[in-house]
């Protein structure tokens, strides 16, 4: 049983009466589930959105005796993994076909209304009220169980909507960036020639170190420069996925192993949790260049420890990179994946653009918690 069905359960304070309630209610409804089912869809076609969503006759039965298996399985008052996998998919499938939420609730009310005018027949006035109870109980539990699913499918076009903005975001500054690098590449090589000329003039005619000093210092700067420039060139292109079956424990551990000299510089201890094998399709070098980035990241936050754990289920691999550091800001949080964004005085702020980029790539996710005591960054990509 998942904990959200608990909480519910739990919230309408479902029990062991509510449940003998329904089991009783459920033997003597059971024949009269066909005539309820036949009321539920006269409703149906009687109302124009929801007729509009009915294809055929024999659609309709097929419905038909869905709905009496969800009559009969709801009144059990069992709220186990079946049933919550029984109404999520309903609810799903509420919203792959565009059903507006009120539905739910107009439709819910017609076998509600069904099941009291068979309650008041059946049971005395005081037993009819307490049995009354038991059902709206349950029937709360369906509609939560069933609108979730709209929460979920709205939480997945948000998450969508703002990769889809980030992503353009970065799309338009990475144009931005090759244009910026190739107009800036050409008078940069063009004075790094001329300097070249230079210190050859200035070697031929005094071998005074003072008049080498500008020519080195300048030399040194163009350099660093160019090394901007790369990082910019790195940054404006959008390679393609390179998928293949990759064993991300190995990957991982290499990464690891590559940045061990760096931690134990920053006398920071890295610690890989790698209690299984994982294996993921997906493009190993920027997976790669991802948990670097995490990595690297981390240890410059100036933690002590750093954990990286691998796992993975039937869709998803999931990664994730937590220190003990001092956290990470809410407006540095705000503002980490934006290009040329830094805390740093020696970044160009393109390390966690890039990453997230190519996890976007994947068609994955990056979520951030942090506190004062560390952060963790879990990224999701599909497997």
């Amino acid at each position: 049983m998942t904990a959200i069905l608990d909480e519910i359960v739990a919230y309408v304070q479902f029990d062991d009466r509510d449940r003998e309630r329904l089991l009783g209610l459920r033997t003597n409804l059971e024949p009269h589930f066909p005539a309820i089912a036949d009321r539920f869809y006269s409703a149906l076609w009687a109302n124009p959105g929801t007729a509009a969503m009915l294809s055929s006759p024999a659609q309709v039965e097929r419905l038909r005796l869905t709905l009496i298996d969800w009559m009969a399985s709801g009144l059990t008052g069992v709220f186990d993994d079946e049933f919550y996998e029984k109404r999520s998919r309903i609810g799903r499938r509420h919203v792959q076909i565009g059903l507006a939420q009120h539905y739910m609730f107009t439709a819910m009310s017609v076998v509600r209304t069904a099941y009291l005018d068979q309650i008041i027949a059946m049971y005395p006035p005081e037993v009819a009220l307490l049995v009354a109870r038991s059902l709206d109980k349950l029937f709360d539990v369906e509609l939560a169980l069933m609108l979730r699913s709209y929460q979920l499918d709205s939480e997945a076009k948000l998450v969508e909507r703002e990769r889809q903005i980030q992503a353009d975001r970065i799309a338009a500054i990475q144009t931005l960036s090759a244009g910026l690098a190739h107009e800036v590449r050409n008078p940069l090589n063009a004075a790094r020639l001329q300097l070249e000329l230079l210190e050859r003039r200035v070697k031929r005619t005094s071998d005074d170190p003072k008049l080498r000093e500008p020519t080195a210092l300048a030399n040194q700067e163009m350099a660093r420069l160019g090394a901007l420039l790369d990082h910019f060139v790195h940054f404006a292109r959008s390679p393609d996925l390179r998928r293949s079956d990759t064993d991300v424990t190995a990957l991982a551990r290499n990464v690891i192993d590559l940045e061990r000299p760096v931690a134990n510089v920053a006398s920071c201890e890295l610690v890989f949790d790698d209690t299984t094998g994982v294996h993921a399709n997906v493009d190993a070098g920027k997976l790669h260049q991802i948990l670097q980035q995490l990595i690297r990241n981390a240890i410059e936050a100036e933690a002590r420890r750093v954990t990286i754990a691998t796992r993975a289920d039937d869709d998803y691999l999931y990664l994730e990179v937590t220190d003990d550091g001092a956290g990470m800001a809410d407006a540095v949080r705000a503002r980490v994946y934006d290009p040329f964004f830094t805390t740093k005085d020696t970044s160009v702020g393109l390390g966690m653009s890039i990453a997230h980029s190519y996890v976007a790539m994947h068609g994955g996710s990056i979520d951030i918690q942090s506190s004062p005591n560390g952060t963790t960054i879990a990224i999701a990509l599909p497997r």
